[in-house]
């Protein structure tokens, strides 16, 4: 799984708040750049970059042009990073042991 482009796109804070919207149901471009202090343009290249990740859809219905999320990158990512979290747990267990021995 190349991960570069899921970690590439999520790199920046509001793609990630987008993200984070579109969790809540599709939206425009319009309706998510009211959200920010950004022009339509500027989210709309913010959404290309997502769509480009694999991590947004776009669905054309007249003029408009609505987006939603594909979580699917995201569950790929989660996998990918189950050995570290696998890791992280156990280091904090063991340091949990240590703590509790020394509190005997």
């Amino acid at each position: 799984m190349n991960t570069e482009p899921v970690f590439a796109a999520l790199s920046h804070p509001v793609r990630r708040r987008v993200v984070t919207i579109l969790l809540d149901g599709e939206k425009t471009a319009g309706s998510l750049a009211v959200q920010f202090d950004l022009s339509r343009s500027a989210v709309s290249e913010h959404l290309g970059i997502l769509r480009q990740a694999g991590l947004v859809v776009e669905k054309k219905s007249g003029r408009e042009r609505f987006y939603s999320l594909n979580a699917q990158p995201l569950v790929e990512l989660r996998s990918w990073l189950a050995p570290y979290e696998a890791y992280w747990k156990t280091r904090l267990n063991t340091l949990a042991r240590q703590i509790e021995d020394e509190n005997k």
